[in-house]
């Protein structure tokens, strides 16, 4: 059976490590990812661009719940990596507890960090980390009208909160 490629913080280093060994490069980007749709699929397939492997830096359930709520999320850390890691360009995903992954992309260093265009760079937790060991900070404009949140407004338009 198909098992999602989840790093500790620890395999990622060790990976890391070699990856800075030949050359190849790191991309990250993280997220919560609750309710995969097509715009979730189109941001990460362009964050994959800038470079050799894409890495996903995915919030825990316990830091969802605090951060979206007590309903949060609707779909495991465990069902989240599965379904990211069906995508041919996604190579791992590193979970994370705290509210942000700044000390994940403080220890890992990626070449690129990637983000939505809808938040600044300043605003981009791990940036300042990232671009002050040489890397760079890359912001993707997201698909308008697909988003998490206007599919779950939209759920409960059509079907009411029983849904």
């Amino acid at each position: 059976m198909y098992e999602p490629r989840i790093l500790s913080w620890e395999q990622a280093a060790a990976l890391r490590h070699q990856y800075r060994k030949t050359g190849d490069s790191l991309v990250m980007t993280n997220g919560v990812f609750d309710v995969l749709h097509r715009g979730h699929a189109e941001y990460l397939a362009k964050a994959a661009e800038y470079g050799n492997h894409l890495w996903i830096a995915l919030n825990s359930d316990e830091s969802v719940r605090r951060l979206k709520g007590d309903k949060r999320p609707l779909v495991s850390l465990l069902d989240r990596a599965y379904l990211l890691n069906a995508f041919r360009f996604v190579d791992g995903i590193v979970p994370f507890d705290q509210d942000t992954p700044r000390e994940l992309y403080a220890l890992l260093l990626p070449d690129v960090l990637v983000k939505g265009a809808d938040y600044t760079v300043d605003q981009i937790a791990g940036a300042k980390e990232v671009i002050a060991n040489g890397g760079r900070v890359e912001r993707v404009d997201l698909i308008p009208e697909k988003s998490t949140t206007g599919l779950i407004e939209r759920i409960i338009e059509r079907y009411g909160k029983g849904a």
